[in-house]
């Protein structure tokens, strides 16, 4: 399974699972991280951490222990 952290700048995909449960969890769900929404990768930082991100109309930045929670399918 492909996680978020592993794409690229300008790589599309559509989120179909978080792993995580709890705290973490909610926190995404709250920021709008669903299964279904499609996500667009926009910035990664020089050593990879943050992940800036396209979700819906808004951007959001990521932690990569956070991205690598979110199991996303490619969209080409």
């Amino acid at each position: 399974m492909t996680n978020l952290s592993m794409l690229k700048p300008g790589d599309k995909a559509r989120i179909n699972a978080i792993g995580t449960k709890g705290p973490l969890r909610r926190r995404l769900m709250d920021m709008g991280v669903l299964v279904g929404e499609e996500i667009r990768v926009e910035k990664v930082a020089p050593l990879g951490d943050p992940i800036d991100v396209k979700i819906k109309s808004y951007h959001l930045s990521l932690r990569k222990n956070e991205a690598e929670e979110i199991g996303v399918e490619v969209i080409r």
